[in-house]
C-alpha cells in the first residue's frame, strides 16, 4: 500500500503463530482504500466496508490453517487489527474518547457505542438466525471482535439490531455503516470529497467508529 498522508497516524503489525501468518497495515487518515487477502471472502468484504465507510486505508494479508477451519485466521486478524489501531492512535492526544452512531438500512436499524478507554470490554448482542453466511461461521464474529477489543484496548457495545421484517442481512448491513458514519455531523462533507460509497455492507463490524479517532477541531 502506498505511503499514508499522515504516517504518524498509521501502523504496520505482523503476527506469526503456528496457525497463522498475518500482516496488517492501517492508516487512520486515509481515503477508503483496501488491499485484502485473508483467504476468507466474507471477511474480505467486511473489512472492505470498514475501509470505505470509515475512510481508512487498510491492508490485510493472511495465511492460515483454512484447511481445518477459519477460526484461527478470523480471530488473529481481529487481534492484529486491534494492535494496529492501538499503535496508530499513539497517545490519543486531540481525539474524542467516546463515539456512537445509529445507522438505518431499509427496515433495519442498529446502534454501536465505543469508548477508547484503554480497557478491553465487549458487549456483543447480535442475533443470528442461521449458523452460516455462505461459508462463514457466524460464531466467528464474536471471536473477531473479542480479539480486536482485547488488543486495541477499547470498550465496545453492540446492542441488538432491529429489523421490522427480521431480515438478517439488512440488520448486518445497517450496523457496519456505523464504521463509515461514526459520529460525524449529518451535513459534514466526507474527507476527500467524492460520492458516498454505494457498496453493500454486512453486519459484522459494529466495533470501529472513526468519529472517535478523528482529531477534535480546536475552538
Amino acid at each position: 500500500m502506498a505511503a499514508y498522508s499522515n504516517p504518524a497516524r498509521s501502523a504496520k503489525v505482523e503476527r506469526n503463530t503456528a496457525e497463522t501468518q498475518i500482516v496488517v497495515e492501517l492508516g487512520l487518515d486515509g481515503t477508503g482504500r483496501a488491499e485484502l487477502a485473508t483467504g476468507v471472502p466474507f471477511l474480505d468484504h467486511m473489512l472492505d466496508q470498514l475501509a470505505r465507510h470509515g475512510m481508512l486505508d487498510i491492508a490485510v494479508h493472511a495465511s492460515g490453517d483454512l484447511h481445518i477451519d477459519a477460526h484461527h485466521t478470523v480471530e488473529d486478524i481481529g487481534i492484529t487489527l486491534g494492535q494496529a489501531l492501538k499503535q496508530a492512535l499513539g497517545d490519543k492526544k486531540g481525539i474524542a474518547r467516546y463515539g456512537h452512531a445509529y445507522v438505518p438500512l431499509d427496515e433495519a436499524l442498529s446502534r454501536v457505542v465505543i469508548d477508547l478507554s484503554g480497557r478491553p470490554g465487549l458487549e456483543f448482542h447480535v442475533p443470528f438466525t442461521r449458523a452460516m453466511i455462505g461459508t462463514f461461521d457466524v460464531d466467528l464474529a464474536h471471536e473477531f471482535f473479542q480479539g480486536f477489543v482485547n488488543h486495541a484496548l477499547v470498550t465496545t457495545r453492540a446492542p441488538r439490531a432491529r429489523s421490522l421484517r427480521r431480515r438478517e442481512r439488512s440488520s448486518r448491513e445497517s450496523a457496519i455503516r456505523h464504521d463509515g458514519s461514526g459520529i460525524r455531523g449529518q451535513g459534514d462533507r466526507r474527507r476527500g470529497g467524492g460520492d458516498a460509497p454505494a457498496a453493500h455492507a454486512l453486519y459484522l463490524v459494529p466495533a470501529l467508529i472513526p468519529g472517535c479517532w478523528h482529531p477534535v477541531p480546536e475552538s
